[in-house]
């Protein structure tokens, strides 16, 4: 399978390079920016991608790819600081310039290989404080934009490219046929990364393990991916253990048990657990801390049941890359924004060997595999619900009154966006509450209730999202009937915070 090797300068956006490519069926990889030659050369890639990152290239700690790299004869194309990377490995100048975030428009100068069929112009996303004052010789300036004169550069001889823009991002117009044009004109890249071939590798890998797997099935699309790729692989080596944490939508536990029993016939059992994992979460309010504690729990639970149905070898998980990116645990420098159950929380006196066969795809390839695997498409068109489950919907102290508020107040707006034709439309929607109480009037009586958020998005993988613009219609119906037919709720609101700056889920 051909490959192209993404080294990662901790940008925001190292992740989306790979996800872009991905998407005209071309494997790409996310890889530290100080990896080995020796690495890079295992790897066999087709060409090279460096990312952005928030160093400057004269900066005394800042980070540099090894120097071979560049004399590896592949194509290569510098992003943002990677352009910078460029611009002065090979001996032009870099400065000091006015910042520039947002949107520029991007003049095109000459269109042969990178900027085909891209057109005059485009607005295209700038996110930079240094810019190219001089380019290298042998390099031509392909585009420029008001601010930045060589806003892309080129090098036809080395087929060495340079953006200072990021064509990774939504907003950038034609970003994703820029990326083509690299990947697959100037890379020569096969296009033979396909859903069918990575089912058909997953299942030859996973039937070389040895001994027996326990898969934590949670009803949700990525675990279920998991658990059919599992039992597909070894048959009746896999047990799937579904928990009934208490933190569940409404009327959860029932569902997922018939959908397993009957539906895919699995080895399957389920355990009632609730109790236990309210009992730990209790007085607990940093959001940190609930999902440790949530995913520690898990981890008991799984583990008492191994030791009393094994012997098991292996717990199966249904990590995805997002996941993996978010916890900090990611090949590149990122940042840590939340630990999650399945990669971050994990403790040390685990005695079973971790299997993630999703660990390196993203949510909409995960719904696709699906629907090969023969997954109802009422499943894999679910929304995304969070391993710990409504804890991290529930702001503060999870209490029964606040589960219930959440479980119940979810489950409106979900049947509401159903009615309305918008839940297919949006990433993910639901409803949380937290502890901040409001004045309202119940029967011509004063009232002193919860207040309600609810929280409706667009995204395409989970890395970046937009707040999703319902009809008033649609939101007053949601707030009609929350404020109506749950009893210590008197207001509703509606969060309009995008992913960055906020996170999807509110803890």
């Amino acid at each position: 399978m051909d490959k192209i090797l993404v080294l990662d300068f901790g940008s925001q956006y190292s992740h989306l390079i790979c996800r872009r490519i991905r998407e005209f069926s071309v494997f790409a990889e996310l890889v530290p920016y100080d990896i080995s030659f020796e690495e890079i050369q295992k790897h066999n890639p087709k060409g090279i991608i460096f990312s952005g990152g928030p160093s400057s290239v004269y900066s005394l700690k800042a980070p540099v790819p090894e120097n071979k790299i560049f004399e590896m004869n592949l194509p290569l194309l510098g992003i943002c600081y990677g352009h910078q990377l460029i611009v002065d490995k090979f001996g032009g100048k870099v400065k000091r310039a006015n910042k520039e975030y947002g949107s520029s428009l991007l003049t095109i100068d000459n269109d042969s290989d990178l900027l085909s069929g891209i057109g005059q112009s485009v607005r295209a996303w700038m996110s930079h404080g240094d810019e190219a004052e001089e380019i290298p010789s042998g390099f031509k300036i392909i585009g420029h934009t008001q601010s930045a004169k060589a806003a892309a550069i080129a090098s036809d001889e080395k087929s060495v490219y340079g953006i200072q823009f990021h064509p990774e991002v939504v907003h950038t117009e034609q970003g994703s046929e820029i990326l083509k044009n690299f990947v697959l004109k100037i890379c020569k890249a096969k296009q033979d990364w396909t859903m069918e071939g990575f089912i058909e590798t997953a299942v030859e890998k996973i039937s070389k393990i040895d001994g027996n797997v326990l898969c934590g099935v949670s009803g949700g699309i990525d675990s279920t991916v998991v658990a059919l790729l599992i039992d597909k692989a070894i048959g009746n080596r896999l047990k799937c253990v579904f928990v009934d944490n208490g933190l569940l939508r409404l009327n959860e536990e029932k569902e997922v048990e018939n959908m397993f029993k009957e539906n895919f016939k699995v080895n399957f059992t389920s355990i009632n657990a609730g109790q236990q994992f309210l009992e730990k979460l209790k007085g607990v309010e940093d959001p940190e801390a609930k999902r440790k504690i949530v995913g520690e729990e898990f981890i008991h639970v799984f583990s008492n049941f191994a030791k009393k149905e094994g012997p098991f070898k292996w717990l199966a998980q249904g990590t995805l890359y997002p996941d993996v990116i978010e916890s900090g645990v990611s090949k590149g420098p990122a940042d840590v924004i939340k630990s999650h159950h399945n990669v971050g929380g994990l403790p040390d006196w685990l005695n079973l060997e971790i299997l993630e066969p999703l660990r390196e795809l993203y949510k909409d390839e995960v719904r696709e595999i699906a629907k090969i695997l023969g997954v109802p498409e009422k499943l894999f068109m679910r929304h995304p619900f969070p391993g710990p489950g409504l804890s991290v919907r529930i702001i503060g102290e999870v209490t029964p009154i606040k589960l219930e508020i959440s479980k119940v107040a979810s489950k409106i707006v979900e049947e509401e966006l159903i009615e309305s034709g918008f839940y297919t439309k949006v990433w993910q929607a639901y409803a949380a509450v937290g502890d901040d109480k409001a004045v309202g009037v119940v029967g011509d009586e004063r009232k002193y209730g919860n207040i309600v958020m609810i929280r409706v998005v667009d995204s395409i993988d989970a890395m970046t999202a937009d707040w999703t613009r319902l009809p008033h219609g649609v939101l007053e119906k949601m707030s009609n009937r929350i404020t109506n037919e749950i009893e210590d709720v008197t207001w509703v609101t509606y969060a309009i915070s995008s992913k960055p700056p906020a996170t999807i889920e509110p803890q």
